[in-house]
């Protein structure tokens, strides 16, 4: 259903303002690129300091500039089952082709807080739902069994998973079976993640290196273990040092050095990287024979 390297795509501000411009501009260099899918209104796009009519014009943005070439996963999150539903809604209507919904946060809802929420937006709209389960930023980890439970619900078709424990990608297609959608959420692990069973990766990077994260994800879908290692080597210290520094910023360096038209600026509490990241991000992008 849904495989490859698919950004989670930053969103370009010029004066506080959405970059129309450049976002459309970028969404259709990624695809160019090589990308399989792509992400608007996710973390990487600073989806918390969006207001309403900012988040649906990005995800309106990228469908049509996407114009059917690849699917649009809308990030489609909040800690509140209602705004989580209003946003599912919208994305439906645009035409996107699922819902990225990330664990409800701050709230910290039990296994059966998190099961109810899924299963209400589930009944509540058929567009299909990835779920997000990113602990270090959510507080809230879904177990296994409750994925499983989950799993059961047609509409309910995959994972984005950011835990940090690759073990968990075999324990999910034990429970939750085989098509069940295991999507990477950490860039750096994305190759032990793919050997166990997974089929891609929500990837920070693939927004500054589309075309190496798309070969790479091909490399592994094709079992082309050596080439996805050499890869892997490759894009390392770039994963690394787009983390340097609170994300996003270092990508948002990182595309602005490549992509003048895209700004590399931020909204608060987001503040510029260090000048130690920008030069991790340097380093990284001549590693990667990017600059």
């Amino acid at each position: 259903m849904f495989s490859g390297s698919i950004p989670a795509l930053t969103t370009p501000f010029r004066d506080q303002m959405v970059d129309e411009a450049a976002f459309t501009a970028f969404v259709d260099w990624q695809i160019a690129e090589g990308s399989h899918a792509l992400v608007p209104c996710g973390t990487t796009g600073e989806s918390a300091t969006l207001s309403y009519d900012e988040h649906y014009r990005v995800i309106d943005l990228c469908i049509e500039a996407a114009k059917g070439r690849v699917p649009v996963i809308a990030g489609c999150g909040s800690n509140d089952t209602a705004t989580a539903k209003r946003h599912m809604a919208h994305a439906k209507a645009a035409g996107a082709a699922a819902a990225l919904v990330v664990m409800p946060y701050y709230n910290r809802p039990n296994q059966d807080g998190l099961y109810a929420h899924f299963a209400v937006l589930a009944e509540a709209c058929d567009l299909p739902i990835i779920l997000y389960n990113v602990p270090g930023r959510t507080v809230s980890d879904m177990t296994v069994d409750t994925m499983a439970r989950l799993a059961e619900i047609p509409t309910i078709v995959g994972v984005k998973d950011a835990t940090g424990n690759v073990a968990r990608v075999t324990a999910q297609r034990l429970a939750c079976g085989a098509d069940f959608v295991q999507l990477s959420g950490n860039d750096d692990m994305a190759l032990g993640f793919m050997a166990m069973g997974g089929v891609g990766c929500i990837s920070v990077t693939a927004n500054v290196a589309p075309r190496l994260c798309a070969d790479f994800q091909s490399a592994c879908l094709a079992g082309d273990w050596a080439a996805a290692l050499a890869l892997q080597d490759r894009l390392y210290p770039l994963h690394a040092a787009l983390f340097s520094d609170a994300s996003p910023g270092p990508a948002k360096y990182a595309l602005n050095k490549l992509r003048p038209d895209f700004s590399a600026e931020l909204r608060l509490p987001m503040t510029p990287p260090s000048e130690a990241s920008r030069a991790a991000v340097d380093a990284a992008l001549a590693h990667a024979g990017l600059i």
